[in-house]
């Protein structure tokens, strides 16, 4: 192939055309920094030295010289929410709206920004009359996962339910889960001031969206226990197994009731026995304990803790054992058991805590939703500890 010279004056010619270019580009950013107002970086730079109050001042007297920089009044109003000066954010943002020549997106974004400081503020009404107002645009979805959270709060679960449904036929997310734990709301609501067959229909619909929910299953046997169907509950409780054994912990005191109930205390037992070492727990060791105590007696309960702390070794775990050798102890020796127990019992009792997995808030009871976080189902049905023990094993 022959070499073509015209090759040669090509390439300064592409140089200069590319460092014009870069001219041009400079010459931009140099005037679009110039047309700023001086205080803009002196906000800027209170931001850096962690001076929020100063920043604060200088925006407010940019954006009343200005009052077209509609993203400075979105960091404004940001600011204020996150400080807890909710009037003033809820102020920004309708001063926002009030512009007669605001754009579609810009009013959809400040309407969508006054929803979050009236729920932030904890004006559920107005929050939601102002979320409805964003049907149809562009922050629907947002708008609507607000609404979500909104009904929770009140415990509006049919309308919960709606909400969810709607996000995810939307394309939003998938909320299968937490519908079912809505219907499952429904259901205990029902099962204390309704229908124990009320609760049971409502509870079949909550299956239908997550066949794995384990509290629904949990109160499908409370139901039919409700109606004295004692085999069916107990038939119901079993079936916790199937969905998580770690969950087993959370009906087995309702399992033993259910055998003693119907002249199978043994039989009840031997089944806890089995679950317990298929899935150790604390929880579960304490109903199985009591049980062995009732048809054994001591030295049977105190041979069961002891294996128990061997496999799993916590101080919940010794707590327990303890307990137990306080049963057999002498006379003359109950008195420095007791003062082991009370102190290794202080201790323990600092760790027999529920983690959520979300947030890390912990708890004494078991929660289906997180008090901290508001998340579903992220609470391991372990107390802490054991869960540390576990990770460590």
């Amino acid at each position: 192939m022959e070499f073509e010279t015209w090759w040669l004056l090509g390439v300064p010619l592409f140089f200069a055309l590319g460092w014009i270019a870069a001219r041009i580009d400079i010459r931009h950013v140099i005037n679009e920094s110039r047309s700023l107002p001086s205080n803009y970086y002196k906000g800027l730079n209170a931001l850096l030295d962690e001076d929020p109050d100063k920043a604060i001042e200088i925006f407010v007297d940019i954006a009343r010289l200005d009052p077209e920089t509609a993203e400075l009044h979105f960091a404004l109003g940001s600011l204020f929410r996150q400080r807890g000066d909710i009037e003033r954010a809820v102020r920004v943002h309708q001063n926002l709206l009030a512009r007669p020549d605001l754009s579609a997106e810009v009013a959809g974004k400040a309407r969508y920004e006054l929803g979050q400081d009236f729920l932030k503020a904890g004006l559920l009404d107005r929050a939601e009359e102002t979320f409805h107002q964003l049907a149809g645009t562009q922050y629907d979805n947002k708008a609507s996962r607000a609404l979500l959270e909104i009904y929770q709060r009140e415990k509006e679960w049919k309308r919960a339910i709606d909400a969810a449904l709607a996000l995810q036929m939307s394309g939003a997310g998938a909320y299968q889960k937490e519908i079912a734990q809505f219907h499952c709301e429904i259901a205990q609501d029902e099962l204390v001031h309704v229908s124990a067959d009320a609760a049971l229909q409502t509870l079949e619909k909550a299956l239908v969206h997550d066949r794995n929910n384990v509290r629904a299953m949990m109160l499908i046997g409370d139901a039919l226990m409700a109606k004295g169907d004692i085999e069916a509950a107990l038939q119901a409780w079993r079936r916790v197994e199937q969905q998580s054994v770690p969950h087993v912990a959370l009906v087995a005191q309702r399992l033993m009731d259910g055998y003693r109930a119907v002249g199978r205390s043994r039989e009840g037992a031997n089944l806890l026995k089995t679950y317990l070492s298929e899935a150790p727990s604390i929880d579960l060791l304490e109903v199985v304990f009591k049980a062995v105590l009732e048809l054994d007696g001591s030295s049977s309960a105190n041979q069961l803790v002891s294996d128990e702390l061997r496999r799993t070794p916590t101080l919940l775990g010794l707590d327990k054992l303890i307990e137990a050798r306080l049963m057999d102890a002498p006379p003359e020796g109950r008195a420095e058991l007791s003062l082991i127990k009370s102190l290794v019992g202080g201790y323990a009792q600092k760790l027999a805590r529920y983690r959520c997995n979300h947030c890390g808030f912990k708890a004494k009871q078991f929660y289906w939703q997180c008090p901290g976080c508001s998340q579903w189902e992220s609470y391991a049905p372990r107390r802490s500890e054991e869960l540390s023990a576990m990770n460590q094993v």
